[in-house]
């Protein structure tokens, strides 16, 4: 067998496993999710399963790891110094969380096991820290005050945005956050 084909039957079975384990985790926790049901939903066996991950929990973490790449990716590609460019950051993260809605509203769910947005605040505080607070001269510990603020805030508008099935449009909802980021509440406008 060449090794293309079996690089493409690796990738193949490991994209299968993913997507059931998201599918069972739109049931329940991880915790109550075992590698024989994922299995079975995948349709590979679990010798399979344990030739590309250790367990269940590896598997939901390269899931994320994928993701956080991509959130690096959008977060690299622009200078947070300018609020224009900060303006179109905001509006690809949600352009990119908008089209893996399923998968990021299940990662981000209250009552998963998942990590996965304590590794997006983590390489949002980064970003931050870096670019945007040195800019306005505030002092460390005030800064991680502040990221951990407006972070915060923002992971939950698209949480709630996300649930809510995503009827503003990722400017109109950039607009918002950015607006209670530079203005306040008080000159907010949806």
């Amino acid at each position: 067998m060449t090794s293309d084909k079996l690089d493409r039957r690796k990738k193949y079975t490991r994209m299968v496993l993913k997507d059931s384990l998201m599918e069972l985790l739109k049931e329940k926790p991880l915790s109550s999710i075992t590698v024989k049901e994922i299995c079975e939903l995948a349709d590979v066996n679990r010798s399979t399963f344990y030739a590309h991950y250790p367990d269940q929990f590896a598997l939901l973490t390269q899931i994320e790891d994928e993701l956080i790449e991509d959130l690096k990716h959008y977060l690299s590609s622009t200078n947070l110094y300018k609020e224009d460019e900060a303006f179109d950051m905001m509006v690809s993260l949600l352009e990119y969380f908008s089209s893996k809605h399923e998968k990021c509203l299940i990662l981000l769910n209250e009552g998963g096991d998942s990590t996965f947005q304590q590794k997006v605040v983590s390489v949002a505080e980064g970003f931050m820290m870096e670019n945007w607070m040195d800019a306005f001269n505030i002092d460390s510990d005030t800064s991680k005050y502040i990221s951990t603020f407006i972070i915060s805030g923002g992971i939950q508008v698209i949480k709630m945005w996300m649930s809510k099935g995503m009827i503003q449009s990722p400017m109109e909802m950039a607009r918002l956050i950015n607006d209670l980021i530079n203005k306040g509440i008080e000159n907010v406008r949806l």
